[in-house]
């Protein structure tokens, strides 16, 4: 009996492109919405400006690597989760701030980033320290969930207590919606809620196709072309924190998604899906995500001004493509 190849042919993979650039549009699109959504209603029950843009804004850039993770869970494809996270920190740290500063010098003068930097790579640590057995149980899983609620408290707590001092804070209590009508804001939040899941699951479903057609392993999948596709909320907020002039809120916002990510996203296809891992995903990767952690704090230890300037950009986003060219390299 002859059998059929399951190699798409190539319009096929025209169309897999495009309905994966719509799932990721939509995907961008809804988690936007989902956020303002939340962060909305949470204003009209009045919780406080500050501790909402600490939680739900800041989240908010993390919430399609969240939705991918799960996704890819509940398929089966734990190796695709897991790449997605460790790939979108490389990603946020290399890419991301690289491109910024290359952009423009980046100056780091908040408090709050000095005390959040050493607590991602922290972050970093404990998930190497989780996936070193080659194994995520969900034990580990409940690990990573218990250390963000920790790590969340700590830096509210933290930003209270320096809320007059740190001009930070008055900057994300600004990204907090205000004057929203409660249905308004509901309509919001549900429609966040549908579309995420749904875009999540349509970009992983076309990723993986295409990626199959060039023989990628599930890690590299999310190593690649969804850990840069998640990535873009990241960018965008970058972009807007340039065009303010406000560098705190460039780093900080890489920063604080690449903490999400480790302990929280990370927790979600754990406690979702627990099982093996990809040996070079606790080892070749995960070493690259930590030397790219380390990169803002030996900025900050080692430069008096505290900046991050073009040479340190132009180094990132070398980085990057390099990394890049090589999982390809090795995959083929």
């Amino acid at each position: 009996m002859r059998v059929q190849s399951t190699t798409p042919p190539y319009p096929g993979m025209i169309l897999n492109l495009l309905l994966l650039l719509l799932g990721l549009g939509l995907l961008v699109w809804s988690a936007d919405r989902f956020v303002f959504g939340a962060a909305a209603v949470a204003r009209n029950l009045g919780l406080p400006p500050l501790i909402i843009g600490l939680t739900i804004v800041s989240m908010g850039s993390s919430a399609p690597e969240a939705m991918v993770a799960a996704s890819a869970a509940l398929e089966g494809k734990l190796d695709t989760a897991v790449g997605n996270v460790i790939g979108s920190n490389i990603a946020n740290i290399t890419l991301i701030l690289g491109a910024s500063a290359l952009l423009r010098p980046l100056l780091v003068s908040s408090s709050t980033l000095v005390k959040e930097m050493p607590l991602m790579l922290a972050a970093t640590i404990l998930a190497g320290y989780l996936m070193h057995d080659l194994e995520l149980s969900r034990w580990d899983g409940i690990i990573l969930g218990a250390a963000f609620v920790g790590v969340m408290g700590y830096l509210v707590l933290s930003a209270l207590r320096a809320r007059e001092k740190d001009l930070l804070m008055a900057e994300v209590e600004d990204e907090v919606p205000t004057d929203i009508p409660m249905a308004k804001a509901l309509l919001w939040l549900t429609v966040g809620m549908v579309v995420l899941p749904f875009a999540a699951d349509m970009m992983v479903e076309h990723a993986v196709v295409i990626a199959r057609h060039f023989g990628l392993s599930d890690l590299v999948i999310g190593l690649t072309i969804i850990a840069v596709g998640t990535s873009l909320p990241e960018l965008a907020a970058c972009i807007a924190g340039l065009l303010k002039g406000e560098d705190d809120l460039v780093i900080g916002n890489v920063v604080g998604s690449n903490l999400f990510n480790i302990l929280a996203v990370l927790a979600i296809p754990t406690l979702i899906a627990p099982g093996a891992i990809d040996a070079a995903a606790a080892g070749r990767d995960f070493y690259i995500m930590l030397a790219t952690s380390l990169v803002p704090l030996l900025v900050l230890l080692l430069k008096r001004n505290r900046s991050f300037g073009r040479p340190e950009g132009a180094l990132l986003v070398l980085c990057f493509i390099a990394y890049q060219i090589s999982l390809f390299n090795l995959t083929g």
